[in-house]
């Protein structure tokens, strides 16, 4: 079963892109399904992660953050 990845992210966010540099980089060592939100497009997502963005979740459950390791995350993915 694919594992369903979601970023959590804003527009011009430095971190965030560096974040979702990351996970673009993994889909060579592991199969996922990826989605990117804008916290800003739902006023809900933009109160629950409006300050702690990115946060990269894997089926459902939030697990990195900006300091995110591609080793980690790969392995989570496993």
């Amino acid at each position: 079963m694919t594992k369903q990845v979601r970023i959590y992210t804003r527009r011009g966010c430095h971190l965030c892109e560096r974040v979702e540099d990351l996970v673009d980089s993994a889909r060579s060592l592991a199969a996922f399904d990826l989605e990117i939100v804008d916290v800003d497009s739902d006023e809900a997502l933009r109160i629950q992660y409006g300050q702690v963005v990115p946060v990269v979740a894997i089926d459902g459950q939030d697990l990195f953050g900006h300091a995110m390791d591609l080793d980690a995350f790969v392995e989570r993915l496993k």
